[in-house]
């Protein structure tokens, strides 16, 4: 059901738990419960460790590095929180969670973990001239690797993550977010700068307490959703429901617990005259666990800028509903995954953009950035 991305997406809507393998992997997303997550608004934001406490690759490869510097099997899930990747520089957000063995799915939420991200481009192999067959192998020896497999390679890196709080201040606080067991109450997140457009294989260094232990990701497909506006594009042209068109059943815009007030105008109405800040997610069916934190970081802001933009809250499916399928807003901006947050300027073009889960210092220079434009 285009534009949502079957590969490499979670079922339903793919917020995108991608599952992180170590050459296994397993994927799952949040229940819900009735009781108040105490933890999830205690997250603690902290800058990025130095590139030197992480080991260099030293022009090793992929395979080489892993074999050399992995001491113990990976106890945590690694789970990236975007998709659409473009050549430069391009920020990699992701979730670290403890593994569930039982059912492979990702568990409680380690808030505090130190990783960084590497990768190896995935190099297309060059067309084999025509030769006379040759023997096989003697048993026990390994098949020859393709030349484009990432694990042949040089890895780059490497990008040690930054932790970004969800936290905000109680009033903004929705029981989406509080009433949810695995809410998540951070975000890890690196740069990384692709110098061309083809596949990318990822790997995470995570410091375990038996050691340092290596987790591999998904594959990164850079180019690959050109459709989806960017910074520097027009903004298309959408409608979005507002207060006034549901004769004020706010439950009707927004899953979020109780509703959010990110509904006041309608988008095409303020389009090019007045700045926007476009939020794209679903609070209720959203699997990654940021989906409710952050609409609360949204709802802040908007209280914080009043009058200077506008801040609307546009939900994924018809009705909110999943079996209607995603609305006509979410098929105009071609999103594979959510949340996208979108920030437009006064003359309808796109200032910024943020994949994934954002706490409220990044959307805080995202606003300011797009009114001062």
């Amino acid at each position: 059901m285009p534009p949502m991305r079957a590969p490499r997406t979670v079922t339903g809507l793919g917020c995108l738990l991608a599952c992180g393998v170590t050459l296994l992997a397993g994927c799952g997303g949040p229940g819900t419960s009735s009781q108040v997550n105490r933890e999830v608004e205690a997250g603690v934001s902290k800058p990025a460790p130095p590139k030197s406490a992480f080991p260099a690759t030293e022009g090793r490869t992929l395979e080489e590095f892993v074999l050399d510097v992995a001491k113990v099997h990976p106890q945590v899930k690694v789970s990236p929180g975007a998709e659409a990747f473009y050549t430069g520089v391009n920020r990699y957000p992701f979730l670290v969670a403890e593994k569930n063995s039982a059912a492979g799915r990702a568990g409680k939420e380690i808030p505090n973990a130190e990783v960084a991200i590497y990768y190896a481009r995935v190099r297309k192999p060059k067309p084999a001239a025509k030769s006379k067959p040759k023997a096989k192998g003697r048993p026990g020896t390994k098949p020859a690797k393709a030349p484009g497999e990432a694990s042949e390679q040089p890895l780059i890196g490497p990008f040690p993550a930054q932790i970004e709080t969800l936290a905000t201040k109680p009033a903004f606080q929705g029981k989406t977010t509080t009433e949810n067991p695995e809410a998540a109450s951070v975000v890890y997140s690196v740069e990384l700068n692709f110098p061309a457009d083809g596949e990318y294989k990822p790997v995470a260094l995570i410091k375990e307490k038996g050691g340092i232990a290596v987790k591999a990701l998904p594959v990164i497909q850079v180019g690959e959703f050109t459709r989806i506006p960017r910074p520097g594009e027009k903004a298309p042209v959408i409608q979005t429901p507002t207060a006034q068109s549901v004769g004020g059943d706010l439950t009707k815009l927004s899953t979020r617990v109780p509703p959010d007030t990110q509904n006041k105008v309608n988008y095409a109405d303020v389009l090019g005259k007045e700045p926007i800040l476009l939020l794209f997610t679903t609070p209720k069916f959203c699997q990654s666990r940021v989906c409710g934190p952050v609409v609360d970081v949204a709802q802040q802001l908007q209280h914080e800028f009043e009058g200077k933009a506008n801040f609307i809250h546009m939900e994924m499916y018809k009705n909110n509903d999943p079996a209607n399928g995603v609305s006509p807003q979410v098929r105009r901006f071609h999103l594979p995954t959510e949340p996208w947050l979108f920030a437009i300027n006064r003359e309808g073009v796109v200032g910024a953009t943020i994949q994934g889960g954002f706490g409220t210092d990044l959307m805080k220079k995202t606003v300011e950035k797009v009114i001062a434009e």
